[in-house]
């Protein structure tokens, strides 16, 4: 396997795919009420909420181990709900040169779909394809579909 690499999953929701946007693009600091036992805490550190730019703090667990990240919002698209986080600084950091994850919500039919993307470089070999940060983001999108769906 090369260091570079992209991850990709979709996962069908079945809320409100505006609400599910807005949820990561406006109120990501709420996402700790929806999903406690993935993501603690979520504290935006420079800039203003659902802004190119803005940096953001990121508490959460990965298989049993609480973790770090510092990531800036690197592009919002309306239209297409999308979002693109970008990591700089944590413990993505210690295992990846590059790690960049979009969120992306698309209708196919009736459906509405949640893409993940995840870009990313490894520091070397040794690390592993960021696997668990894909089924972090399928499992939080389901919490917080259930959350939606449930309200």
């Amino acid at each position: 396997m090369g260091l570079k690499g992209k991850l990709i999953s979709q996962t069908e929701i079945k809320g409100c795919k505006d609400l599910f946007h807005e949820m990561f693009r406006h109120k990501p600091h709420h996402i700790p009420n929806v999903a406690p036992q993935t993501i603690q805490a979520v504290d935006l550190h420079e800039g203003d909420w659902g802004t190119v730019g803005s940096v953001v703090n990121w508490n959460y667990t990965l298989e049993g181990q609480e973790k770090v990240a510092k990531v800036v919002v690197e592009d919002i698209d309306e239209e297409k709900r999308l979002v693109t986080f970008k990591a700089f600084e944590g413990h993505l950091i210690e295992e990846y040169k590059a790690f960049k994850s979009t969120v992306h919500i698309e209708n196919e039919g009736e459906n509405n779909l949640v893409l993940w993307t995840i870009e990313y470089e490894k520091q070397n070999e040794d690390v592993p394809e960021p696997f668990s940060y894909l089924q972090l983001a399928v499992n939080l999108t389901k919490d917080i579909d259930t959350h939606h769906v449930n309200q």
